[in-house]
């Protein structure tokens, strides 16, 4: 099994660097503290190219796979922006899959072109406050009117609302049903603030990019707004969670190596009592096991991403991924915080901001203890805890 990158793929990741070296850590430091959007900053990768980079050729993309999206989404956390860069973008980069998988092909040339130019800027609509990861069971209701369906609902914990000209929205269109799963519909439109009310969620990180608490009072969405068949929703929801995961873990590899970077170099600046910090093995190697489980949880990225570009089952592994890279960057970040001491609380050194934003996506899409039931039902063919 290879695990060198080849020369174009190296390529991609050096360009993507140099790219975000334009907005380095500052950048993100002063939007952390004002919370303005980083629209200049997507505006840049959008103009380059890279938002589009799983997107088929035909629609305006570059046509490769969650391989290369994953160095991507990994050398934008990677180089400073962390979290607030990837969530900046994230659905151009993972949230369209179910418009390729299931959309139609009038659908796909209307819509896509647009996202990855970035001439419509779109939020994903999901989670709903009442049932969590349940998504079965939510309880946003699109009702067929004609041709048209009227929604009214609650959304929470939306991202890049304030931003956002579209939605991508899972909404139940039947109520009574054999399965919870069924009768739950996916509809991508526009995002008419005269029918929806959107209202930021203060946060304890990530402020650039906002959170975001939706009410839908009467939104009329155009039946051809629905991607697929009316009912099947949440299994087209499905098809683009394994991406999500990979590319969500490639991102959480990229925030712990530059919160090791930090650590390191001011381990190896810092004197006391007459030598450096680093010199000192409570120092050492809690930095150097860190390097190690990043370093693990990114051979499991990539070789969940070579089973997805292949057309291979790939569920255990992109869980694994996901898993095991936040818990090393949860715990990477803490540390880096730590070796920082009392500097490690303060903004200007950046670890603080890595540790609150680290936590994001330590908890979603996905909880670390949902990934667990899923690894021993599905992998260790335990009985089904929940």
């Amino acid at each position: 099994m290879d695990v060198t990158f080849t020369d174009e793929q190296q390529h991609i990741r050096d360009s993507v660097l140099k790219l975000c070296s334009r907005f380095d850590e500052q950048y993100w430091l002063e939007r952390d503290e004002s919370g303005e959007f980083p629209e200049d900053f997507c505006r840049a990768l959008a103009d380059d190219g890279w938002i589009g980079i799983a997107i088929p050729e035909e629609y305006g993309g570059s046509g490769l796979g969650v391989t290369e999206a994953a160095l991507v989404v990994q050398a934008i956390s990677e180089s400073g922006a962390a979290n607030s860069g990837v969530s900046a973008v994230a659905i151009g980069l993972f949230g369209v899959t179910p418009i390729l998988a299931y959309g139609s092909e009038e659908q796909k040339k209307q819509w896509l072109p647009r996202i990855i130019e970035r001439r419509d800027i779109a939020c994903f609509g999901v989670t709903e406050a009442n049932t969590g990861h349940d998504t079965t069971r939510l309880k946003t209701l699109a009702k067929r009117d004609g041709d048209r369906y009227i929604v009214r609902g609650e959304k929470v914990w939306i991202s890049t609302a304030q931003v956002a000209n579209k939605i991508m929205l899972v909404a139940r269109t039947a109520t009574e049903t054999d399965k919870p799963i069924d009768g739950i519909s996916l509809f991508y439109t526009d995002l008419d603030r005269d029918y929806v009310d959107i209202r930021k969620i203060d946060k304890m990180g990530r402020k650039a990019v906002d959170s975001n608490e939706l009410f839908f009072d009467g939104l009329p969405v155009p039946v051809e707004h629905r991607i697929g068949d009316e009912g099947k929703g949440f299994r087209y929801l499905l098809k683009g969670l394994n991406a999500e995961r990979i590319l969500i873990a490639a991102g959480l590899v990229g925030l712990g190596r530059v919160a090791l970077k930090r650590a390191a170099d001011y381990a190896r600046e810092r004197v006391v009592f007459g030598r450096p910090i680093g010199m000192n093995q409570s120092i050492q190697h809690p930095l150097a096991a860190n390097w190690a489980q990043l370093e693990a949880a990114n051979l499991m990225v990539f070789k969940a991403a070579a089973l997805y570009d292949r057309g291979e089952e790939c569920g255990a592994e992109a869980n694994a991924a996901k898993y095991l890279a936040a818990e090393a960057a949860f715990e990477t970040c803490t540390n880096a915080v730590m070796t920082h001491g009392g500097m490690g609380y303060a903004k200007e050194y950046h670890v603080e901001r890595y540790l609150r934003e680290v936590m994001i996506h330590r908890l979603a899409p996905v909880s670390p203890q949902l990934i667990l039931c899923y690894l021993a039902e599905r992998v260790l063919r335990l009985p089904k805890s929940y």
